[in-house]
């Protein structure tokens, strides 16, 4: 897991509603997921989002994969 995570990540009332940004941008950790699981790579975000970094997508990662655990469990149907 990403370490110190929480120094990349934000969660503000006055930055984009309270939802969980990297620090100093608007870009939510949910874009970055949406856009992961979109099929867009790494570099496709870097290219696309010039004021994001590596580390905070891996922060964001982190951020969401923590934000998971314990919390609730989600059945698949097979």
């Amino acid at each position: 897991m990403y370490p110190n995570y929480l120094d990349r990540i934000e969660v503000n009332h006055k930055v984009m509603l309270g939802k969980p940004v990297i620090k100093g941008t608007r870009i939510t950790v949910e874009l970055i997921l949406e856009e992961l699981s979109a099929g867009k790579s790494v570099e496709d975000l870097l290219k696309s989002f010039p004021r994001l970094d590596r580390q905070g997508i891996l922060a964001a990662l982190a951020f969401a994969a923590d934000a998971l655990k314990g919390e609730k469990v989600y059945p698949i149907a097979v």
